[in-house]
């Protein structure tokens, strides 16, 4: 129960090692709550005291329960049936019959057919002559109650297996660039507490492009219903180049390590020029979604501009269009009318300062924005192929085309088959305590002048069968087997 409960804010808040990117967003859009978040480990959920408090405690109870559980269900698994109560007519289900066969032919009878029904067995004679036979079946119920709990056990050891010796970071790669597997390509990387940089493995891929597919009609209008990544990889320098599809809940598996498809979004190529004319900034620039209409926001910084910095930041908008506000918003998820709207500053980017900066966020404290006439900031809407000038001779920005970017989790986890494993052994124990019964029989044979007296009686440890019709059942087969 408290391993569920720590979970939940696990569910609920972004996690660092899961989606920094998401993690930043929160962060700007709760100003207030982050420090706070921050101080009790929220962002890195599964990473923290309290978690891993509550994680060892499962394990150690877990133990606690299976290795005693384990000492006595040996001794049972090796008993002999229990011996007959004395008085079985006060049992759940009991019969009485009298048939003309010898006590000891009737006896064997019993005793095999049950063995026949997979009952182990036992006969013992009293001293009165009466021969009682003792049955039981079902002691896989217990074995499998307590393999469940091992394979419990096994899937928190797999997992901490793979927190040590695994990995898990996280990319953006637009169209046509290329990704090599060392830790300076990773926008986030978390490794594992015994994992060594050494130990990635020296593929490298190469997004050749990227396609998502939108519903165009009918009331899903808008929805992505496909996303197709083109891959290049080499599974080492020296390996022949190979072709592979990423999609969704399809990785693709360079030996050891998982490539997944965890995002996409845009990269609009813009150039920017300085006062002077000068090319200060031109490439793709990642543009982080913000809903399901792919409007993206993001910041471009251009420190080499002259005569002063120029920083940039606003929205991208895959099918421009005004809403009922007046503000410009994105219509449709697909490239329809492209174009960016953009508020410019000027002045001092603050890169220089030595306090890193995140490349989705303006740091605007010595930053000025470039103002109109009535001295409101100067929104810049520019379409695709536009260049939008900047006042008083600042430079100017060029809309040159448009890129997608996926977003790819790369990741190692050693404990991946023993988890598998477990999970599958797991359930193959849960199935087994749910439907193997657990039965008794027992059957008082005593002589008489005309044959045999038989006293018959069981239990079952569960509800929900018929317990007498199925004594009537073996009494009727065992009677044909003495004509």
């Amino acid at each position: 129960m408290l391993l569920g409960l720590a979970v939940i804010p696990g569910s609920m808040v972004p996690q660092t090692r899961v989606d920094p990117n998401a993690v930043a967003n929160w962060q700007l859009l709760h100003p207030d709550l982050t420090p706070l978040f921050k101080r009790i480990g929220l962002f890195q959920v599964y990473g923290t005291p309290w978690f891993s408090a509550v994680y060892i405690l499962l394990m150690v109870s877990l133990i606690g329960c299976i290795l005693p559980r384990t000492r006595v269900y040996w001794r049972a698994a090796l008993a002999a049936p229990p011996k007959a109560p004395k008085n079985l007519a006060r049992l759940p289900a009991s019969l009485t019959s009298t048939l003309d066969v010898e006590a000891a032919d009737l006896a064997s009878r019993a005793r095999a057919q049950l063995i026949r029904q997979r009952f182990r067995t036992r006969v013992e004679e009293d001293s009165d002559g009466t021969i009682v036979v003792s049955a039981q079946r079902g002691y896989l119920r217990e074995a499998g109650n307590l393999i469940f709990h091992i394979s419990v056990a096994l899937v928190l050891v797999a997992f901490a297996v793979g927190n040590l010796f695994g990995f898990r970071g996280g990319a953006i790669v637009v169209d046509g660039q290329t990704f090599t597997n060392d830790v300076q390509s990773y926008d986030d990387f978390a490794p594992g507490t015994l994992f060594r940089d050494s130990q990635l493995e020296p593929f490298s891929f190469t997004l050749k492009d990227f396609s998502v597919k939108f519903l165009t009609s009918g009331p899903a209008m808008g929805q992505a219903s496909s996303f197709t990544g083109n891959l290049a990889y080499k599974a080492d320098p020296k390996a022949s180049e190979r072709d592979a599809t990423i999609q969704v809940n399809h990785p693709l598996a360079i030996g050891n390590t998982n490539v997944f498809l965890i995002g996409n979004g845009y990269a609009p190529v813009v150039t920017v020029r300085g006062g002077d004319g000068e090319v200060v900034y031109s490439g793709p620039t990642v543009f982080l979604p913000e809903n399901a209409s792919y409007a993206s926001v993001g910041v471009i910084k251009a420190p080499d501009a002259k005569p002063t910095q120029l920083g940039f930041e606003g929205e991208f908008l895959p099918t421009y269009a005004t809403g009922q506000d007046g503000q410009p918003v994105s219509a449709f998820p697909d490239l329809a009318a492209p174009a960016l709207s953009l508020t410019a500053y000027s002045g001092d980017l603050g890169l220089g300062s030595g306090v890193p900066q995140s490349v989705y966020s303006l740091n605007k404290s010595k930053l000025t924005p470039f103002t109109d006439a009535s001295g409101k900031p100067v929104t810049l809407t520019i379409g695709l192929g536009q260049t939008k000038k900047l006042p008083n001779g600042a430079g100017s920005i060029t809309f040159d085309s448009v890129k997608r970017y996926a977003r790819l989790q790369i990741s190692s986890t050693p404990g991946e088959p023993l988890a598998l494993g477990s999970v599958i052994l797991g359930l193959l124990g849960l199935v087994g305590s749910l439907y193997i019964r657990p039965r008794r029989i027992w059957l008082r044979i005593r002589r008489t002048s005309t044959g045999s007296q038989v006293e018959l009686a069981g239990l079952d440890r569960r509800e929900g069968r018929d317990l007498n019709h199925d004594l009537t059942k073996f009494l009727d087969t065992l009677t044909k087997a003495t004509r």
